[in-house]
């Protein structure tokens, strides 16, 4: 059925001109062109800096079309009486917007922004919220009856599209806005939203899609990821003024070269904490955000402060974002738990500890701040040692200049795509061609084969030609000629197991007396005995006992030893901050001072000139170092290399150098890496000149040499646990009977060995192979590094001593090694003669 939809006149807006001038604003000229553009029934892409109103621009097309269709009834059919609108209320109207957001902590504020607008707009509509977050009874309400607006994540929507009854609960949906796109695009978590968007349109006749952006690099390709038939590309114009400042040491300090966290820069943020309202501090990592917490709390105890990551339970993290939310809070400390589009108005401050490792982030952290319409945003970069100053200054010189990454979709994930086709089995089964068609229509799969496709069916259906005689694998049947699931166990252990994100085995973090503190990984609290102390949701725990999938705790008053790690805290370095950040170097090499805050690193730069040389654009930096034992506790020989690629292209280029120099020398040799170069160490001198060196470095046979330079197949075993857990091959964990990361392991070993042994050809192994090589060596980034440096000169310098350059790959050496000599001092007592 084909929705008529009638063009809204531009000038049907007093409502919203009202609401506007009673907040002493108007509207900004994108935002009427958004609501024009959807009014007309077009879809699209709405990029402008954060704070600017990107989420008005999506909302009040809809709410437009709303009041209208509303004037039209009344005139039609004048009501008997007046009906105030109650939200959450049977009087409510239908579904008819879904807002899709990537984090629960931004989902949470949407819906109190939609919310604020309804009401003042005089709608009756019902705004609720469906995240992991919300309790079952609510669930279980909105089973029943959708709100009028659901705020919910990809991997919920993917629930809703599992039960029967979906295409008559999402007739009536006019549109859907998915927040924050570029944070999805790129990700497995964007393909699953592709597909549920094509879904949908599927069943919404005339459905509308529009995305929201503020910082990427290829806003055309996200467009055309989001909308694949086509749409408007609405920009602001107009950019937030943005300010980054860095906070460095006092003049009798010097930034260290590695090895450290940034608390020797307490009293610095201290201070910048001490003049602002209201600040937001992030860091990378989930651990480093609990040690910085503790640092500070520890100096100004008597400061109203929050902790917030997303492994805190929700309460906790609920009560950080009010406190920021209001002004409560003089500070929270947090990970990108709280990146993307939360509206704290008092914040008028963010601190980034550590490199953001890509502009996109820092513009994205630093826009949580000034969150209003022309307001600025005020960031402080704290870096934790030297070359990350370099790495602040060059993000500030690029986001000045309007650089920008990119964010490459994905190609095809066969994981996603056979969950998908579960979940579709689920809700109302498919006919497969007619599925096929509607999978091919997204950006995604625009090219999936017909064998790809036949395969994906087989492998739901009978499991494939290895799992054939297991009913468990066997999750959908053909009935008439469509696919469904018909057992139930099957559909209780699907809905389970929906989503993309894939961790390490959760386990629940208790009080004895008390309530959930929140979520550790299990490969964490096993290296605890009882009574060890570690710091957690901002305080220090005795473990009592664990069992059962919970850790059980009290809070100790005895200092904390060890803090736990989690999965996929660390960020690589851009290339595009990369090419800024080598920029930054030649401008050095050639004798010139790019700006004023990289004074406080002369004493590097200068050890740097007189020891090598300073890299730089055109030119590969290779030095020759040898150790001796006596200085160091270490001989041997060094050969680094200064590429400048990222630390996961040159995982994959010291595999590729070491296993073409053994070939070329016989020797051992191992590999140390950075965001900035490599170090290859051998016993024994490393017999290359700049011919041999260019040899060594050559694109030509770059994959096959790379996979045989490696275990390539540990690797993909390694990777096939993601992709089998996301294709549904692993059962999921059931509530209360969790198994450990041991089983869930053992389980896609298990997997991995049988179809290597008996169907080589497996498509889920091709992909573990191939997501290998591009997501965890990135051969793609360093296929390029290799081509680019086949132009440049190599300049192979000689060195007797460490360089500051090199002095960080040397303590990723020496951490490997035993010594009686703490790890710290020799790092110490090491920088102390490379700068002297």
């Amino acid at each position: 059925m084909t929705r008529k939809r009638e063009r809204l006149p531009t000038s049907a807006t007093p409502d919203l001109d009202r609401w506007f001038a009673a907040q002493g604003r108007t509207p900004f000229p994108f935002q009427r062109t958004a609501w024009a553009a959807y009014a007309d029934g077009a879809s699209g892409l709405i990029h402008a800096p954060t704070g600017t109103g990107k989420t008005l621009a999506a909302l009040l097309g809809p709410m437009q079309e709303a009041l209208h269709e509303a004037m039209e009834e009344a005139r039609e059919n004048p009501p008997s009486k007046t009906v105030s609108p109650v939200h959450g209320s049977a009087e409510s109207e239908p579904p008819r917007l879904l807002w899709l957001t990537p984090l629960r902590a931004l989902a949470r504020d949407t819906v109190g922004a939609i919310s604020a607008a309804a009401a003042a707009l005089n709608l009756p509509w019902s705004v609720e919220l469906r995240t992991g977050d919300v309790s079952s009874s609510v669930k279980a309400r909105q089973r029943k009856r959708l709100p009028t607006v659901l705020v919910t994540t990809p991997e919920s929507l993917c629930l809703l599209l599992s039960h029967a009854d979906t295409a008559a609960r999402f007739a009536s949906l006019r549109a859907v806005v998915v927040d924050e796109w570029h944070e999805l695009l790129g990700s497995k978590r964007g393909v699953q939203v592709e597909l549920g968007l094509a879904r949908l349109r599927h069943l919404a006749a005339g459905l509308r899609t529009w995305g929201l952006s503020a910082t990427i690099g290829n806003l055309e390709q996200a467009l055309a990821v989001l909308v694949p038939g086509g749409g408007r590309l609405i920009a602001a114009g107009t950019t937030k003024k943005i300010t980054v400042s860095v906070a460095l040491p006092p003049p009798e300090r010097v930034l260290p070269l590695a090895g450290h966290l940034g608390l020797a820069q307490l009293p610095q943020v201290l201070t910048a904490v001490d003049g602002a309202r209201t600040t937001l501090l992030f860091t990378n990592m989930r651990s480093q955000a609990e040690m910085w917490f503790s640092a500070i709390h520890g100096a100004r105890p008597d400061w109203p402060m929050a902790l917030h990551h997303g492994a805190l339970e929700r309460a906790l993290r609920d009560a950080a974002e009010d406190g920021a939310r209001t002004g409560t809070l003089k500070l929270v400390v947090c990970t990108s738990s709280l990146d993307l589009g939360v509206d704290f108005a008092p914040v008028d401050l963010v601190i980034q500890i550590g490199s953001p490792k890509g502009i996109a982030r820092l513009a994205q952290r630093a826009g949580r701040s000034g969150h209003q319409p022309n307001g600025v945003a005020r960031l402080v970069g704290v870096p934790t040692h030297a070359l990350e100053l370099l790495e602040f200054v060059a993000a500030r010189r690029a986001l000045a200049a309007g650089r920008i990454e990119a964010r490459t979709p994905l190609r095809a994930p066969l994981d996603v795509l056979t969950q998908h086709v579960v979940t579709l089995a689920l809700g109302g089964g498919f006919v497969a061609d007619e599925l096929l068609a509607e999978v091919r229509s997204t950006f995604a799969y625009r090219d999936l084969t017909e064998q790809e496709w036949c395969w994906c069916l087989d492998f739901v259906v009978s499991g494939g030609p290895t799992l054939t005689r297991y009913p468990r694998f066997q999750r959908v049947q053909v009935v008439d000629g469509r696919h469904v699931v018909t057992v139930p166990e099957i559909a209780r252990l699907h809905r389970l197991a929906i989503g993309t994100i894939v961790s390490d085995q959760a386990v629940s973090v208790r009080l004895v007396r008390g309530g959930n503190l929140g979520t550790v990984e299990e490969s964490f609290i096993t290296r605890l005995l009882p009574q060890q102390v570690f710091r957690f949701a901002g305080r220090a725990l005795e473990l009592v006992r664990f069992h059962d999938g919970v850790a059980e705790v009290r809070v100790s008053k005895r200092p904390a030893n060890s803090t736990p790690q989690w999965m996929g805290g660390t960020y690589p370095l851009s290339s595009f901050l990369a090419d800024e950040v080598l920029a930054l170097f030649g401008e050095l090499h050639a004798g010139r001072e790019p700006d004023p805050d990289l004074r406080a690193i002369a004493a590097m730069v200068r050890a740097q000139r007189e020891r090598s040389h300073l890299p730089r654009p055109g030119v590969l930096l290779a030095e020759r170092i040898t150790l001796g034992g006596r200085s160091t506790g270490d001989g041997g020989h060094l050969l680094c290399l200064y590429p400048f690629a990222g630390r996961l292209a040159h995982e994959g280029l010291g595999a590729l150098l070491s296993w073409r120099l053994t070939r070329y020398q016989p020797l051992s040799v191992s590999v140390m890496v950075n965001d900035y170069g490599l170090t290859l160490a051998a016993p024994t001198p490393l017999l290359l000149d700049a011919s041999a060196l260019r040899a060594l470095l050559s694109p030509t046979g770059l994959v096959d040499d790379l996979l045989a330079s490696m275990n390539a197949g540990e690797l993909a075993r390694r990777r096939f646990r993601e992709v089998a857990r996301i294709a549904g091959l692993l059962i999921p964990d059931l509530p209360g009977k969790g198994r450990g990361a041991r089983q869930v392991q053992a389980s896609a070993n298990l997997f991995f060995d049988v179809f290597r042994a008996h169907d080589p050809g497996h498509l889920l192994l091709a992909q573990a192979e191939r997501e290998v090589l591009e997501r965890e060596l990135e051969v793609t980034r360093l296929r390029t590094a290799l081509e680019r440096l086949d132009g440049w000169t190599i300049d192979l310098v000689d060195s007797p001593r460490l360089t500051p350059l090199s002095f960080p790959l040397w303590t990723e050496f020496i951490q490997s090694q035993f010594s009686s000599e703490p790890w710290d001092a020799r790092v110490r007592r090491m920088q102390a003669e490379v700068l002297a």
